[in-house]
């Protein structure tokens, strides 16, 4: 879900350039995976980094077709009108968590992360009982609009354009959490070839700006 955007952005002018179209489908990374391991015939799957090798190493996807697409890093968001956390150092971050009445983070890579980080500082268990783990699928800053979450954790590109929330900043560089987001060639396409020329367009320079303005760097 953090590159949807961007994709639909970069595929409506690749669907320009080259006068074909392109279909696409977002979900949840969670859901996305255990639809190309149940066959389902798509052509090309993006996801992160690690999920796509795992299957590439499973067969769903063609050995050797991984594309790296883009970097992208997590911000934190409140409601709008909230005050905003302090984020200017790791125990800035960890304080905001401490004193947040409920804290939301997502099922993907950055969210596994996230408890990860969590149980690093030691406050776990401390925190469990007010943290939220949005659906597979639902957007963490949707919950921090309707108020169901304080303090939400997600990729900068998932938060930037919803309505009702304000971005405080990125996580600061000690703890920052950097998600590679790839693409791979579906083992069960039947137009190979034609996938692959379009991932060599999703990774050229032509879309560096289009990756920069969506709140991603270039991999």
């Amino acid at each position: 879900m953090a590159t949807r955007q961007l994709l639909a952005e970069l595929l409506a002018a690749y669907e320009q350039r080259i006068g074909t179209a392109v279909a696409m489908e977002s979900v949840g990374g969670v859901d996305a995976a255990r639809r190309v391991q149940a066959g389902e015939a798509f052509d090309v799957v993006v996801l992160a980094s690690d999920a796509i090798a795992k299957l590439e190493a499973a067969g769903h996807v063609l050995a050797g077709s991984k594309v790296d697409l883009v970097h992208s890093g997590v911000a934190v968001a409140v409601r709008a009108g909230a005050a905003l956390p302090g984020l200017s150092s790791e125990e800035a971050v960890k304080q905001a968590v401490l004193a947040a009445s409920t804290i939301g983070y997502s099922t993907g890579p950055s969210g596994v992360a996230l408890a990860r980080l969590f149980e690093r500082w030691g406050i776990a268990d401390q925190v469990a009982q007010r943290t939220v783990q949005a659906p597979p699928g639902v957007p963490v800053g949707s919950l921090v609009a309707k108020g169901e979450v304080a303090l939400g954790f997600q990729q900068l590109s998932e938060l930037m354009h919803l309505e009702g929330i304000t971005v405080a900043g990125p996580l600061p560089p000690a703890i920052q959490i950097t998600t590679t987001f790839s693409a791979g060639v579906c083992a069960t396409s039947k137009q190979q070839e034609a996938v692959r020329r379009m991932l060599d367009f999703l990774a050229s320079p032509d879309t560096v700006d289009a990756k920069r303005r969506q709140g991603m760097d270039p991999a």
